[in-house]
């Protein structure tokens, strides 16, 4: 049995989940999204999320036509209609049906899309022996531009440095901003150690605010480790003692060689398992809760 997918109002099979050519999500990247997680029955920092679609939407001037309580009954009735309690789930909002030209002022209603489904980004060998990565020749697009804290439908920045590390046979790639300091991953934030002291970049580099990201960052205030959001180049990435990623759809995953560097002593290091103790700790923690005690039957995604 296929997916049911949200689509402007109704739960359709994925089959006859379709949007017009003219939508200016497919003709321009005119649009923006949110990737969110279900644990355990619940979704994991729904109202961050939720929050970052709207104020991603506010930035590109696009008026969602649904308020926040109902985007977010949106997202669990989606997870609900596919009997979904741990999965991933993908928000939508495109600027809608236009015509060929590039002024959205011809989109009258925005698209809504809701998926729930599996993601599976890295093999679970990453995870316990960590990951080579490069950096990219790519840049990051400078806040003047497109502005990496819209987590907008227009990826191509992303997907060309996504390229370069498919060209180098490695799964993932660092961007460095048009300064040459370190900014984030193709579809990850990045962390690094060193002296017991957990650095990333800050958001003013040219990143997209991640959840996850500032869990972790709270996470390790929590647990008494010094965090510092600045700036670093590809010399701070060397030296290290650790580096690790964060994500909504990775999690944490560690790093072990960079542009053939072995980071420390080549394997996950323990603050990285510190915090990725503690993570799997935190999404146990009740969230938007998807099924009540009369609900559906639950049936868990795999990955």
């Amino acid at each position: 049995m296929g997916l049911k997918i949200y689509l402007d109002g109704k739960f359709v099979p994925e089959e006859d989940a379709k949007v017009s050519v003219f939508d200016h999500g497919f003709l321009y990247g005119d649009g923006v999204f949110e990737g969110i997680r279900a644990y355990h029955n619940s979704v994991f920092k729904m109202k961050e999320h939720v929050d970052r679609l709207y104020d991603s939407a506010q930035v590109i001037n696009m008026k969602i036509p649904l308020t926040k309580e109902e985007m977010t009954e949106v997202i669990l009735e989606t997870c609900r209609q596919n009997e979904l309690q741990d999965c991933y789930i993908r928000a939508v909002v495109s600027r809608g049906k236009g015509d060929l030209g590039l002024d959205p002022r011809k989109c009258s209603v925005p698209t809504i899309v809701c998926i729930a489904s599996s993601i599976s980004l890295y093999p679970d060998e990453l995870y316990e022996k960590g990951m080579e990565v490069i950096t990219v020749p790519t840049r990051r697009n400078g806040p003047e531009g497109v502005n990496p804290r819209i987590k907008s439908l227009n990826y191509l920045n992303n997907i060309m440095a996504k390229i370069e590390a498919n060209m180098a046979g490695v799964p993932e790639a660092i961007l460095l901003n048009q300064e040459g300091y370190v900014a984030e991953c193709t579809g990850d934030n990045i962390f690094i150690v060193k002296n017991g002291i957990v650095k990333t970049p800050a958001i003013h580099i040219g990143l997209l605010d991640g959840v996850t990201r500032n869990e972790v960052i709270k996470l390790a205030k929590q647990m008494g480790i010094e965090v510092q959001e600045t700036t670093f180049t590809r010399y701070d990435l060397f030296v290290a003692d650790e580096v690790f990623l964060t994500g909504t759809a990775a999690e944490l995953i560690p790093v072990t060689t960079i542009d053939s560097r072995v980071i420390g002593d080549g394997k996950p290091g323990p603050v990285f398992n510190r915090l990725l103790s503690g993570f799997r700790e935190l999404v146990k923690e009740p969230g938007a809760v998807i099924f009540t005690e009369t609900g559906k039957k639950k049936k868990k995604c795999k990955k």
